[in-house]
């Protein structure tokens, strides 16, 4: 054990010795998977989401998987989770125009009926407010916005974001 705590690999949980310490979860949000996702001018959002607290849980929107750079993601939650309340917010990232655009629509649907916070990023902004028949052309150069139940919020930064994400209960 005391060779194991003196290798220089070993994560340091103490606080005080500069150790990392994750951002407490406060709630759970949904990703929805697309094919060739990304957040387009914002590379650093899953950082930013994660450490105001907010856990991101891959949902599929097409095929039962995904594959992301060799990686496999699969998925953790269902659209359904939006309906009961175990998803707080829903995350739409840019992707390929998606073959099951209808699952991402009924995805978007469930979120706006049940009053979830849509955070959408790159190609997404436009691909979300469209499924919600809102105008879309004065946000066709947003990074990113935030979609709540009246309102569309650009968020031009990751200040902006983390300042959003903070809003989220």
């Amino acid at each position: 054990m005391y060779a194991q705590r003196q290798a220089p690999f070993t994560p340091r949980t103490h606080a005080g010795r500069g150790g990392y310490r994750p951002a407490p979860i406060r709630a759970r949000i949904g990703l929805a998977m697309r094919r060739a996702m990304n957040f387009g001018d914002m590379p650093d959002a899953e950082s930013v989401l994660r450490s105001r607290g907010l856990s991101l849980a891959p949902m599929s929107v097409g095929d039962a998987g995904l594959n992301v750079g060799g990686t496999s993601v699969l998925p953790t939650c269902q659209a359904s989770d939006i309906d009961n309340g175990a998803l707080k917010a829903v995350v739409i990232p840019a992707g390929s125009a998606d073959e099951d655009a209808a699952a991402l629509n009924d995805v978007i649907a469930r979120a706006q009926a049940k009053g979830a916070p849509m955070f959408a990023f790159g190609d997404g902004v436009e691909t979300t407010l469209r499924a919600l028949d809102r105008p879309h052309e004065a946000f066709a150069d947003s990074p990113a916005v935030l979609i709540t139940a009246d309102n569309v919020e650009t968020l031009a930064d990751s200040d902006a974001l983390a300042a959003a994400a903070s809003r989220v209960q």
